[in-house]
């Protein structure tokens, strides 16, 4: 079953390519984006099932020898992180269709959202799957020059600006990590994860601590981990609300899944561990600390998505499988949550125009299935039982006790501290939003009409029949209400879940291992 493994790729590919050969025939544009997900979602959780029930699954395009071809790699963590980042792509262009940004202003010559969303699908396909350390940069690649396009597509004045604050910091993070990646194979010969653990291991360690350096600064930019984090609150606020939603569910988590992968198999667990372990408290600290002190309902958000990228951290900066294990978790209800609570501000800056908490007010009356749909992303984000946040965070604050090490218990302190002030901060979020007394609608005035709106402001289909043009359309609330679902379902599936991610942990930790499925020999020394 290797030749699934490259399947969410071609099919993303394919896909770009057949919606931009469309051009203007948006119906269409959209039928072929949509089953183009279905079938990248669908191939992602069969790679899962085999990459659990099976073990590695390993390809090499055009049959090259190892090392020369392009390597692509499904173990549990990549299928794992690849079937949710698939899920969460669907459901927002399904929130996307809905809201109407599925069209581009109408200077463009052609309709460029599918083709650019389905080029970011396929970039972050390639960053999960990819067996070498180049081509984990051109998935990076990918999906941020896709990222570019998506951020600033309705050329607005505040999107330029964040566009152009998004490219600058991305930019340098590429250049950092393509001169690691030549610093890499320099001194190693070869660029080859399977490869890679060895021949580190044989460098002087200061060379070896070198390379870790360069690649983990280019990882952190990518992760928004402190202090390269600064670009984020200020881009991610600026996009269209389905952009943001990806974009704060899927590009940030690819830089963890690269710091993962990079540190726990190249370099071993263990290894600077008190600049990690620093970083993450950095991370949850200032970031929530960022989030506590906003006051708009988008930047809020975005601190938060900020702050919790240090809980990722953390997990990894122990340096225990279960701590990794533990990361892995949070990391896929990470996902899904900040996804979640991206699509309500959505739901929310729709309905009511703005998403300033001075401004809004009132809403629980107004629209009760909004303010539930974002209760429960938002209990779940701070950690309260019996939502899957807890589970996450009680298996990372096990996993920084059973460490015993003082540098693991200033960061439980600090791990139970930034939950009571993420509690705080969405119940701040409720009572300014939808609880206080007065009613926060939209006038109108100050709305982000975006590239899907019509020039007077609403929805296509929405001249007629007497419909309130600022009530959320039923695919938008549809589409927020099944990730709103799913990830509150996670805590359901808490210990099966946890079972994969340990399962995750333990192919990424086994370099060994890694290397004879990958290289070519299986554990019982046949083809895998």
């Amino acid at each position: 079953m290797r030749v699934l493994v490259p399947l969410p790729v071609l099919l993303a590919l394919a896909g770009c390519a057949v919606t931009l050969a469309l051009g203007q025939r948006r119906h269409l544009q959209r039928t072929v984006t949509l089953v183009v997900l279905a079938g990248v979602t669908a191939s992602a959780a069969v790679l899962l099932v085999l990459a659990v029930t099976e073990g590695t699954q390993h390809v090499t395009v055009g049959g090259w020898p190892g090392g020369v071809g392009i390597s692509l790699v499904a173990d549990r963590l990549s299928a794992l992180l690849l079937l949710t980042s698939s899920v969460v792509t669907l459901a927002v262009m399904v929130f996307s269709i809905g809201q109407g940004r599925t069209r581009d202003v109408r200077s463009a010559p052609v309709s460029i959202y599918h083709p650019t969303y389905l080029a970011l699908t396929a970039g972050v396909c390639i960053a999960f799957l990819a067996g070498d350390l180049f081509n984990l940069y051109v998935g990076f690649e990918v999906l941020l020059t896709a990222s570019y396009v998506l951020l600033t597509l309705d050329g607005t004045g505040a999107r330029i600006r964040a566009g152009a604050t998004y490219v600058i910091v991305s930019l340098v993070s590429s250049m950092v990590f393509l001169t690691g990646v030549g610093l890499v194979y320099a001194a190693t010969g070869t660029v080859a994860m399977a490869d890679l653990p060895g021949r580190i291991a044989a460098l002087p360690p200061a060379v070896a601590t070198a390379l870790q350096l360069v690649l983990l600064v280019a990882f952190g930019i990518k992760a928004a981990a402190f202090p390269l984090s600064g670009w984020l609150p200020d881009s991610y606020p600026a996009a269209a609300a389905p952009v943001a939603a990806v974009f704060a569910g899927l590009l940030t988590k690819v830089g963890v899944y690269a710091i993962v992968r990079t540190h726990e198999l190249l370099f071993g667990a263990g290894t600077l561990r008190l600049l990690l372990l620093g970083v993450a408290l950095a991370t949850l600290v200032v970031g929530i600390l960022g989030a506590v002190a906003q006051h708009d309902l988008r930047r809020l958000v975005a601190f938060t998505l900020v702050s919790h990228i240090g809980f990722m951290l953390f997990g990894v900066g122990l340096g225990s499988t279960a701590g990794l294990a533990a990361a892995v978790f949070y990391a896929v209800h990470h996902i899904l949550v900040q996804t979640a609570l991206f699509l309500v501000v959505g739901l929310v800056e729709h309905r009511a125009g703005t998403t300033s908490l001075r401004r809004l007010g009132g809403l629980a009356a107004v629209t009760p299935g909004t303010a539930l749909l974002f209760l429960l992303p938002a209990l779940n984000l701070a950690g309260i039982p019996p939502f899957s946040g807890f589970l996450g965070k009680l298996a990372l604050l096990r996993a920084g006790v059973a460490d015993g090490g003082w540098d693991a218990w200033v960061l439980v302190v600090a791990s139970v501290v930034t939950s009571l002030l993420t509690l705080y901060a969405v119940a701040r979020v409720w009572s300014a939003v939808f609880w206080s007394g007065r009613l926060g609608l939209a006038d109108g005035t100050g709305r982000d009409a975006g590239p899907g709106a019509e020039p007077d402001g609403r929805e296509r289909g929405e001249r007629s029949g007497g419909r309130d043009p600022h009530r959320p359309r039923r695919t938008m609330v549809a589409a927020t209400t099944g990730v709103v679902v799913l990830v509150t379902g996670l805590s359901l599936a808490g210990g099966p879940l946890l079972a994969v991610a340990q399962g995750a942990a333990d192919d990424t930790t086994d370099a060994q291992r890694y290397q004879r499925v990958v290289g070519g020999v299986d554990d019982a020394g046949g083809e895998p």
